[in-house]
């Protein structure tokens, strides 16, 4: 069976601290006969809620692969640790390899950021860099119901034509 445990670290404990108690989570675990599957950093984050007077928080996900009793053990470890804020430990129906959402998106904007920083192909002098104009384009749906991409028909947006009627009437 598989539990899924998000846990939060108290914001003042470094990143490195919070990588050495999560070690010691993952030891406990595995001395209880159970294994982790899946280990994530989600970094510090702000809260829903202040906590011990405390608005952020360093997230981590932890998905442990065997018996009750190790998740008991880890949530033991976790109740006595005076730096974990927050724990909620689920049970899983199936074991997912992707990551997770959290961590997809926070690949997702650390790759935007890096391609933002690339320098722009320059251009010879000679050159002048041309743009495309795109018409945004507006869903059709074939018979009110669109179940299937195949449904769906894209077209030109339509300018509105009672706007383009006053614009001519004020001229």
């Amino acid at each position: 069976m598989y539990y899924e445990t998000v846990f939060i670290v108290n914001p003042d404990v470094s990143k490195e601290n919070t990588e050495e108690l999560t070690d010691a989570l993952v030891k406990r675990v595995e001395k209880a006969s159970g294994r982790i599957v899946k280990r994530e950093y989600w970094g510090s984050r702000p809260l829903a809620y202040q906590i011990a007077k405390r608005k952020r928080g360093h997230y981590v996900l932890l998905v442990t692969d065997g018996e009750v009793s190790a998740v008991q053990s880890l949530e033991e470890g976790l109740r006595l640790e005076e730096r974990v804020l927050r724990f909620l430990t689920t049970r899983l129906q199936e074991l997912s390899d992707e990551p997770s959402p959290l961590l997809r998106r926070q690949t997702k904007s650390a790759e935007a950021t890096k391609s933002e920083e690339k320098p722009a192909e320059e251009k010879p002098a000679g050159e002048k860099a041309v743009e495309e104009k795109t018409e945004p384009t507006a869903a059709v749906v074939k018979d009110d119901v669109a179940t299937t991409p195949e449904q769906v028909e894209t077209k030109p947006a339509e300018k509105d034509v009672a706007t383009e009627a006053a614009g001519d009437a004020t001229t």
